[in-house]
């Protein structure tokens, strides 16, 4: 069963996230409710699957720093929120959230979101369709120190088995890395769904040079 923390200061829409879960189909169990990103990491927890992550908290400015600290730690990160200008969207997806979602879209597709993420699947919201096509262009997608280094051997040898191997890691491991990497640039509005797309993307956004290939 898919686990999630619920981070949000308004009771009433924990309690909302917690019913459409109950009712998911396969179920999504609630292991945690937090009214502000502080109290998450400073909590005594389990590791969800993934975060629901509000943006705005009573006496605080909106704080973009909690989705990049979170993806950096690993967690799978949908931003659900009130705020949908495109700089906000756009501005939390290159920090490493999974998805964006405005609250007015509903139970049905928060948790077609927390599906996708956990497996690490492209999703697109309504909310996150319009960013794209009215914000910023080429979205640069944040990816950790271990997924740049595994998309540059990769690039440079030629298997997974042979990335697995330079990297003390499975190949299991190395098709998890690179399938997040595809789910972030989709996610981003740049999909690279064959070897040759992600070598032009990484090379357009500065994560590998040609000399280096």
């Amino acid at each position: 069963m898919i686990s999630v923390a619920v981070v949000d200061d308004h009771p009433l829409v924990r309690d909302g996230i917690r019913g459409w879960c109950a009712t998911a189909d396969p179920p999504i169990e609630v292991i945690g409710e937090f009214a502000t990103p502080r109290a998450f990491l400073d909590a005594d927890r389990a590791r969800p699957d993934a975060i629901v992550l509000d943006l705005q908290f009573p006496g605080q400015a909106v704080d973009l720093g909690f989705v990049a600290q979170l993806s950096a730690d690993h967690h799978r990160v949908v931003v659900y929120s009130h705020r949908t200008d495109p700089d906000t969207v756009l501005d939390c997806l290159e920090r490493g959230a999974s998805a964006y979602l405005s609250k007015e879209e509903g139970g049905d597709r928060l948790v077609e979101a927390l599906h996708a993420a956990v497996a690490d699947k492209p999703f697109h919201s309504p909310t996150m369709a319009k960013a794209m096509h009215s914000g910023r262009a080429a979205v640069r997608p944040k990816l950790s120190d271990r997924e740049r280094e595994v998309l540059l051997i990769w690039f440079q040898t030629e298997s997974k088995v042979m990335v697995a191997q330079q990297l003390f890691i499975s190949v299991k491991t190395v098709d998890t890395h690179l399938a997040r990497i595809r789910t972030k640039y989709a996610a981003v509005g740049r999909p690279a769904p064959t070897k040759a797309a992600l070598v032009a993307r990484a090379i357009k956004d500065g994560l590998i040079t040609a000399d280096e290939l």
